[in-house]
This record gives structure tokens, sequence and C-alpha cells, in this order.
């Protein structure tokens, strides 16, 4: 299989893109108005114990406390899947030397905790006690006394050496876990890791005890440094990066620590858009719809509730040659493989609940099922779900550690408090901007004439480096900018001065 990672990088939003035989499955966005928390580290303190619910409130100066079971606390179940999207490849397995009882914890102790889960609808953030600092090679575990390795590491003897290297290199105090990338890599590269990791440790601890509650200890590396260091791995065959900048971090880095990836490091340099060229954003655009049309006419629908995810498959105008049970088969099977795709590119996580069309064979089920099973295990976050019961329903679950894709690019709709959505304006901007690049891609002229709802308007002139200012910097462009009430949020109007014509929709992107 050919994987591909490409990445945007604009003023206001990176992007990067996971593609597998040039289709896209993964889609990672950091936008500046919502920075990524998961993996930072707090010193927070412990406001409300509740044994009937077997966790404890924390407050780590947020406007919310953070939620901390008791499952997380002290030295029990490690949970290091849900640190970050990256560590859910390893799926570690660990000894259960040295394990310690777990800390009980009194409502006002000072307690250093790690964000695993960001804060979603109502939700604080989830914590945990058990830190762990993922390096390159290593993940290290402050106060654990585990050692473990990657259980896709499968080779016996690599294993055998890798299990006996985190033995001799874990500092004292500390677990030492290898990920599969170190799997064939010397002893000095995983032993270089293990002491800047300790080394960082020392740092934080210093840090934490000279502090006072509540308060950040660590901030956890961008999207963009954490797709670097944990998925640009030798499965790896292309990594493309449309910024100078980052192609240039991102080479120093891999020259200290993966020197054979450097060939697979290209910067783009063409005038179409990065997510254009390579017909990422018109993919995009479908992962925020409802519905997803599959090959021969079905098609699924995919909604969110506060309890669950729903998702509804249709034969649709789906015409078949056989008979009904067959034609449902067809329909399912290639629903099963739509389903697991978008799972991953939307980042849908908790209860989900598949509505597959009827079929009587039992045979047939089983069939579903295995396919289901089989594009899973594509997925780095943890899934599980049940066989299809005799409803046609399939109940599953799926890690959540933040907020789905729809989220980050919409907002809930103030008039019907929720129950729509529309552009927020952050995308509508970044909309402008992207039709500005393309625009300028074929275009000479100099001047032009922006309409937008008055929302926009004032969203684009605020503050004293306004972002209307940094697109005519940026593009090398003069815009006059128009506010208009008749317009939608979401809608823009672009007037050619050279032209004499409105040119909104010559460059705007087709789905």
């Amino acid at each position: 299989m050919k994987k591909e990672i490409i990445v945007n990088a604009a003023p206001n939003e990176t992007r990067i893109a996971l593609l597998e035989d040039e289709v896209l499955v993964e889609l990672f966005v950091q936008r500046d108005e919502n920075e990524r928390t998961v993996g930072d580290i707090y010193l927070g303190k412990v406001r409300k114990v509740l044994e009937g619910m077997r966790a404890a409130f924390v407050d780590i100066g947020w406007s919310q406390d953070a939620f901390l079971h008791f499952s997380d606390i002290g030295s029990g179940a490690l949970s290091l899947d849900n640190l970050s999207s990256s560590l859910t490849e390893d799926d570690i397995e660990l000894d259960d030397r040295g394990r310690a009882e777990r800390a009980k914890l009194n409502v006002g102790e000072n307690i250093l905790v790690q964000i695993i889960k960001e804060p979603i609808g109502t939700k604080g953030p989830r914590i945990t006690s058990q830190l762990a600092l993922p390096g390159r090679f290593c993940v290290l575990l402050p106060g654990e006394l585990a050692i473990g390795v990657s259980r896709r590491v499968v080779d016996f003897r690599e294993r055998k050496r890798l299990k006996s290297l985190a033995s001799e290199l874990r500092p004292e105090g500390c677990g030492l876990i290898i990920r599969t990338v170190a799997e064939n890599k010397p002893e000095d590269l995983i032993r270089k890791d293990v002491e800047s990791l300790h080394k960082f440790w020392k740092m934080i601890e210093a840090k934490a005890n000279h502090s006072t509650p509540p308060t950040l200890i660590y901030k956890d590396v961008s999207v963009s440094d954490s797709v670097i260091r944990d998925l640009f791995t030798s499965d790896i065959d292309r990594f493309v990066v449309d910024s100078k900048a980052l192609y240039r971090q991102t080479e120093e880095y891999l020259r200290n620590v993966a020197p054979n990836l450097l060939d697979r490091l290209s910067l783009y340099t063409g005038k179409v858009p990065i997510f254009d060229a390579y017909r990422i954003e018109a993919e995009i655009e479908k992962s925020l719809m409802r519905k997803v049309w599959l090959k021969g006419g079905g098609y699924i629908i995919i909604d969110h509730t506060e309890a669950l995810i729903t998702i509804d498959v249709n034969s649709g105008k789906f015409v078949g040659k056989k008979n009904h049970e067959e034609n449902s088969l067809q329909v399912n099977i290639q629903a099963a493989r739509e389903i697991c795709r978008q799972l991953r590119l939307r980042d849908i996580g908790g209860q989900i609940v598949i509505d597959f069309i009827d079929m009587n064979d039992e045979r047939n089920k089983r069939k579903v099922e295995e396919e289901m099973r089989r594009e899973l295990k594509r997925d780095r976050a943890k899934t599980d779900f049940e066989p299809i019961s005799r409803f046609g329903l399939m109940q599953m679950t799926r890690q959540r550690i933040k907020p789905s894709l729809i989220f980050t690019y919409n907002q809930p709709c103030p008039m019907c408090e929720g129950s729509g959505l529309i552009a927020s304006k952050e995308t509508v901007v970044i909309q402008i901007d992207r039709w500005l690049k393309r625009f300028r891609a074929t275009s000479k002229e100099l001047r032009l004439k922006i309409t937008v709802h008055p929302d926009i308007y004032g969203f684009l002139t605020g503050g004293i480096k306004s972002q209307i200012n940094q697109m005519m910097w940026h593009h090398k462009i003069f815009i006059t900018l128009v506010a208009d009430a008749t317009l939608k949020i979401h809608q823009f109007q672009v007037y050619s001065y050279k032209q004499k014509r409105d040119i909104t929709e010559d460059f705007l992107q087709s789905v």
C-alpha cells in the first residue's frame, strides 16, 4: 500500500492529510484559536473526590474542572493509547513488575496530571496522573517501573533485543516503552532518545516543584510536530509540505533521528494550492456532508446526536443484477469499507450504531462483519464492535480523544441552538484566502472588491493587524472590502475591476 503525508501550512491553519493509495483517510487540523491540549501536563489541585463515581475533579485553571477516573491514578491501568492519536499506533504490551498500589487522593491535594482527552461539549478534559513523555523511539513513564515493547514488533529476536535494551536503559524511577519505529534501530539512537526524555522529565519535575497550582507545566508539541515525530516512519512513501520553514524544520529533525527518510521529504512549489493538486480539498468538503455516496448508487447518512453517532446504509440508486439478498450484501460490503474510512477521516468516536440493509442469510452478515474487521485494522484508534443483530444493527465503539472533524470546521447555529450547522467565521475567511490563492495562481490582476456578511467584515477588519491587511500583503493584491447584510454568513462575492464583472464562481473549488 502506498502511503503519503501531505501538509498545507497557512498563516492561521495547518492541515495534514494522510493518503493511502491516493485516497484521503485521515486529516489533522490545527488552528491558532483551537490549540491541541492532549499531552499537556498541569499541576492541579483536587477539588472533589466522589467514591460513588470512582473519580475526582481537579482544578487545572480551566473554566471546567478536569475529570480524573480512579483507573488513571498512580500505577493503575496505564491508558497509554489515550495520550495522543500517535500512541494508539503502538498497542503497548507491558510487564507487570514493580506496580505500586494506587495512591489515595484527598481534597486540596496538589497533583501532577496530563490531559488524555479534549473537552467535548459540556464535559471538561479527561486527565491521568500516569504521565507519559513520547519520543521518537520510546515513551518514558515517570513514576512507573514497567517496561514494554510495541506489539507491532513481531519478530521474536527483535522483541527480545528491544526488551533487554528497555531493561538496561530504563532510568531509575521511570518505566520505558519501546515503540514500533525503534525496530532494527541501533542501540545508540535509542539510548540518546531515552537520555533526552529523562533530561526533559527532570526539567518538568523541577518546574512542578517550584510552581503553585493550578498552572501549566508542559505544553505538548503541535499537531504538525507530533505527526513528523510519530507518523513519518519507514512505511510512508512520501512526505510533501508547502512551507519552506516546516520543510527545513522536518529536514533538520530527520538528519538527527532518521536520515534514511530524507529522500522521501519534498517541498511543494506549484502554483496550484497543494490540497487542490492532490485532490484533497474536494474530499474534505465531502467529509462535512451528512450523505456520502457509494460506488454503484448506494449511500450512507451520518448523523451526530448527544449520546451516539448513527449511520444509515441505503441502496439508493443501486441496481444489481442478482437477487435482493445478493444486492443487499454488495451494498453493505461497500458501506462497511466507506464507513471505516469516514470514521478515521472525520475522527468520529464514542458510541456508534450502524443500520445496515437487512439480510436474511447469517453467512452474509458474517461477511460484512469480516469486512469491518479487516478495514478497522488500519485504524490507529481503538475500536470494538458487536455482531449484526436480528434488526440489522451493528453497535460499535471507537476511541474518542477530541471532538469530531465536523466540529472543527463548523460551530453550532445560534438561531437553532445546535440543530443545524453553519460555516464558522474562521472557515469562511480561510475559504476566501484559498480563493485568492487560486486566483493569483492564474491572474496578474492587482485590485479586487470582495463583498461579505457584516459579521465576516468585522472579523476581517478587527484588530491592529487585521486579517484583510494580512491577506493583501500575503497575496500582493489590493482589496476593497464591503459589508452586505443580504448575504448569508458563509457567502462572499468577488468583483473584478479589470473585467468589470463578478468572478466569484470562476475560482470556487468544485466538489
